[in-house]
């Protein structure tokens, strides 16, 4: 067997191991410096060969460049021939479109429309954006400063009930998924088989549509729903009569957001004589402190998307029955996390 071995240094390595771990290297770069490292361990060239898909030439390459130059030998040549040249201007253009709006009727712009508004190559405008770390095409959501005057007194209050709810309480967070449509397709689902996805035709017709109440129990992570015709204050205040007969003898915080429904007079008037239900209601903008909204992405996902329902009743006996499964089965308290940093207004 033919052995070739190349001693390296700690730093050596180290720069090495970071190069073959690299997810933003160009995957060239990434294989020489696996045949270093693999040649650093005593591997043959046929086991070098067969680990990283190269001929005994390129190893060999690669072996020569390093001992020669080192980690930088590893880098391309210079290739023969005038470089294009992309002018400090036409760098600063390409940043200053890339941060402003787009014309012509687009929203956002593109790497092709930029490079050709420049006249440069979009290999070059990727590479600019790339290295001012701007990325145009890319949106991302967060949640903007409500402006509720009351916004720290009423989250603070629904967090403490989250983190230290009072003895005998129960704290619910309720919210309505309204216009969810009962959707059945055009032609049959083809099934899952080796080889092709789960199929369905992109046309569909609606077989009605259904709302749903629900009821998180924050401490138990037990849902109580039902389902209604419609969003009205008369079915909220029906199903908060059906939350007191259940939990007769607990003490009730009931979290929910500010919609007008949820304010009617008609439910003021009630809970009035209900000393043991208490409703908080989140700040403006800030329904995402309300738990049960976690658990209508759960059910989106696990249910709603991509189902199909020949009847509106058959939507609606689909969505109970996995309410009664999650309940037996899943139920329990949501951990909120957040490693992120702190945001800052």
């Amino acid at each position: 067997m033919e052995y070739t071995y190349i001693k390296l240094s700690d730093e050596e390595k180290e720069q090495l191991q970071k190069i073959k771990r690299s997810l933003k290297r160009e995957n060239r770069i990434v294989t020489r410096a696996k045949i270093v490292l693999f040649l650093s361990e005593g591997k043959t060239y046929t086991e070098i060969m067969r680990f990283t898909d190269q001929s005994r030439a390129s190893v060999a390459k690669w072996k020569k460049r390093f001992v020669a130059y080192g980690i930088e030998g590893l880098s391309d040549l210079p290739r023969s021939g005038k470089p294009r040249v992309v002018t400090a201007r036409q760098e600063a253009l390409v940043i200053e479109k890339a941060c402003s709006k787009a014309e012509d009727g687009y929203t956002s712009w593109s790497q092709r429309r930029i490079a050709k508004s420049v006249g440069i190559s979009q290999s070059k405008v990727n590479k600019i954006l790339k290295d001012a770390d701007l990325k145009p095409h890319t949106i991302e959501y967060w949640c903007g400063k409500s402006p509720d005057p009351e916004f720290e007194e009423k989250m603070t209050e629904i967090i403490g009930l989250y983190m230290n709810p009072p003895a005998n309480a129960l704290v619910l967070c309720v919210d309505e998924k309204t216009q969810i449509q009962a959707l059945d397709r055009t032609q049959p689902e083809l099934p899952l088989r080796q080889g092709n996805a789960k199929r369905q035709t992109a046309t569909y017709k609606r077989n009605g549509v259904v709302s749903l109440v629900a009821a998180l129990s924050v401490h138990k992570g037990e849902i109580t729903a039902k389902t209604m015709e419609s969003n009205n204050s008369s079915n909220f205040l029906s199903f908060l009569k059906s939350l007191g007969r259940k939990y007769p003898r607990k003490e009730l915080h009931i979290i929910a957001d500010n919609l007008s429904v949820h304010k009617h007079k008609d439910i003021k008037e009630w809970l009035s004589k209900k000393k043991n239900i208490h409703m908080h209601f989140t700040p403006t903008y800030s329904s995402w402190l309300n738990q049960i909204e976690i658990w209508f992405n759960i059910l989106t996902k696990d249910v709603l998307k991509g189902g199909i329902w020949k009847s509106k009743e058959e939507l609606v006996n689909q969505i109970m029955d996995y309410i009664k499964t999650y309940n037996m089965t899943r139920a329990k308290p949501f951990q909120w996390t957040y490693t992120g940093k702190v945001l800052t207004i």
